[in-house]
């Protein structure tokens, strides 16, 4: 079987998308539950044969925009095709889901192991129920061995793509921490990336926390990383002692000190990219925001860290050296209603061509009058995750600009 050598290529928010990795939403939806939303991070249940649809017409816009779209529970399957990696797999996914009972987790082993790999992707993603390895379930018990994992359709942050390398994130929620055992597998034993001596900039059995909607690509220079909810200020300068000191591209990463809340969960949700000097914000970091440029001293091999404080535009307009316009999501009101179904969460295919929800029917219009093509999809379902098109896609690859 002939594979390709693929390799990670990521200097933009909007070069040309290439190949985008997609997680299909599967029966992990169907398990979510009303008393346990708030453990697996979740406001609402999604109907899942509705939300499926609406991820397809996602994949086929992709497509006919010339996208490559991979699919990660496809790769996971193919890189543990190797009996002794599945098992390795397996262990280490069992040891991150905490099964301590020897008795159940014996069980739980056998029952997964005994299936084809794509199918045991499958089930660990959806989640095991306590009586599918015969273990009586009490009405009024938890009733999972291995809890189920909703947020997997949100691609971008177990990992990451930064220029040619990528970050294996450790995640914040523990029920979010097992996600990046997938990258960590994809690109270590598929066969079309395995050969690639692909970078990792960060691991995911760090400290501090680290995720992807917190990671942005200004340029081949300039990095911006929110310090958020979900991002450790002490994660990004890990992150950023590595790559500066690296042999890449990247000169300096802003960091942006957002609310820590869950309407500003990532940086993503409330300011991303849409052409060479065009971004879209939320109203409530408009104005003046302290930043920390971060960039590397190659003599006395340390960081070096500046604290500004000023308006976003003009931080952005010094360090990508040209005016920019900052887009508002509507007034106070519309802003905040499209924010919540991240209206600012654009995906750019390419410059000034973005894939939106089409809920954020206000934000869709004021970025069309800005000369900003929009693609606006389906998002009744999907957006009950609290998670918008860049969410939903990891590119990697763009072409360069």
């Amino acid at each position: 079987m002939y594979n390709l050598k693929r390799d990670v290529n990521v200097y933009s928010e909007i070069g040309f998308l290439k190949t985008v990795l997609l997680h299909r939403p599967g029966e992990e939806i169907e398990n979510l539950t009303p008393n346990y939303l708030e453990k697996l991070l979740f406001d609402d249940i999604p109907f899942l044969k509705v939300a499926r649809t609406e991820h397809d017409t996602f994949a086929k816009v992709l497509k006919e925009n010339g996208v490559e779209v991979l699919y990660l529970e496809n790769l996971a399957a193919v890189a543990i095709k190797d009996e002794n990696i599945k098992e390795k797999f397996l262990n280490e996914f069992i040891k991150d889901s905490g099964v301590s009972d020897i008795s159940v987790l014996d069980r739980l082993k056998i029952y997964l192991y005994s299936m084809p790999e794509k199918e045991m992707i499958d089930k660990i993603m959806s989640g095991v129920r306590k009586n599918e390895v015969g273990i009586n379930e009490e009405f009024d018990q938890y009733p999972f061995i291995l809890e189920p994992m909703p947020n997997l359709y949100f691609t971008r942050d177990p990992f990451a793509s930064i220029g040619k390398g990528i970050t294996l994130n450790s995640m914040k929620s523990e029920t979010r921490r097992r996600e990046s055992i997938f990258p960590k597998y994809i690109f270590k034993y598929h066969p079309d990336f395995m050969d690639s001596n692909i970078p990792v900039w960060y691991r995911r059995c760090e400290m501090y926390s680290l995720e992807g909607g917190d990671e942005l690509v200004l340029s081949k220079e300039v990095l911006a990383f929110g310090h958020s909810q979900r991002t450790d200020y002490e994660a990004i300068l890990k992150f950023a002692h590595s790559i500066l000191s690296g042999d890449d591209t990247f000169k300096v990463i802003l960091i942006f000190d957002i609310p820590k809340a869950r309407a500003f969960m990532h940086l993503d949700t409330v300011f991303t990219m849409l052409d060479y000097d065009k971004f879209t914000v939320h109203t409530e970091i408009e104005e003046e925001l302290k930043i920390n440029a971060v960039t590397y001293d190659s003599l006395k091999k340390e960081l070096v860290i500046i604290e500004e404080k000023d308006k976003l535009d003009n931080v952005l307009s010094k360090y990508l050296n040209r005016d920019v316009t900052l887009i508002r999501c509507g007034d106070k009101v519309i802003s905040a209603r499209e924010q919540w179904n991240d209206g600012s969460n654009t995906l750019a295919i390419s410059p000034g061509k973005v894939i939106t929800y089409e809920r954020n029917y206000v934000t869709n219009e004021i970025l069309d009058k800005n000369n900003i093509s929009v693609i606006a999809i389906p998002s009744s379902e999907l957006s009950r995750g609290r998670g918008g098109p860049r969410c939903m896609s990891m590119p990697i690859s763009r072409e360069d600009i």
